[in-house]
């Protein structure tokens, strides 16, 4: 589904059908706004400014700017980030490890992922059994800071802990990320 259809059924279902129109009308114009203001990027970070950063960045704007709504922007903008984008990405995440040989593929998969991608600076470390990520410069944390919300970026984190926890074969931890603060994201993978 769209983010776009995604973010206003969503809505609907949360916070009330008039509410959660007028809170996606806001949400709609707002990303507009933000696709408008975009300095030059290639085509691979507009696809996900476009398709995965700027909806949410914007969802969580029309929040700040609604009087009945604004003091539980993060909230409920972190709740649709969460139990929405993390719950399809782990069950996703899941479903991939019931196939032979998950591990070796996602590990090769992700690594060559991170080495060519243009959306994070990246350095890695593979052994038999893990691999790390070690994340200096990343898109999302990048347009959190760009459209005046780093708050933001937290929850685009804990898409993170949600997608890859309580996995079968792949185990996840990391001790910091930009977007909490910390100087880099150091993701750590490994074979359970």
């Amino acid at each position: 589904m769209d983010q776009q259809k995604q973010i206003e059924k969503w809505l609907i279902q949360t916070i009330g059908g008039e509410n959660g129109r007028r809170i996606s009308a806001s949400q709609k114009h707002i990303f507009e706004e933000c696709v408008s203001k975009l300095s030059v990027k290639t085509p691979n970070q507009m696809k996900t400014l476009t398709g995965t950063i700027l909806p949410r960045i914007a969802l969580y704007k029309a929040f700040q700017n609604d009087n009945d709504l604004s003091e539980k922007a993060y909230e409920l903008t972190r709740k649709y980030m969460v139990e929405v984008i993390g719950r399809q990405k782990h069950e996703s995440t899941a479903f991939m490890e019931k196939f032979p040989g998950f591990y070796k593929a996602y590990s090769k998969t992700f690594l060559k992922i991170m080495r060519t991608t243009d959306l994070q600076v990246s350095t890695q470390k593979e052994g038999k059994d893990y691999y790390d990520i070690t994340i200096t410069n990343c898109l999302w944390h990048n347009a959190c800071e760009e459209f005046d919300c780093p708050e933001l970026c937290r929850a685009f984190c804990e898409v993170d802990d949600i997608t890859y926890g309580d996995l079968k074969k792949l185990g996840f931890t990391r001790t910091q990320t930009l977007g909490m603060g910390g100087t880099c994201c150091d993701f750590h993978f490994f074979k359970k």
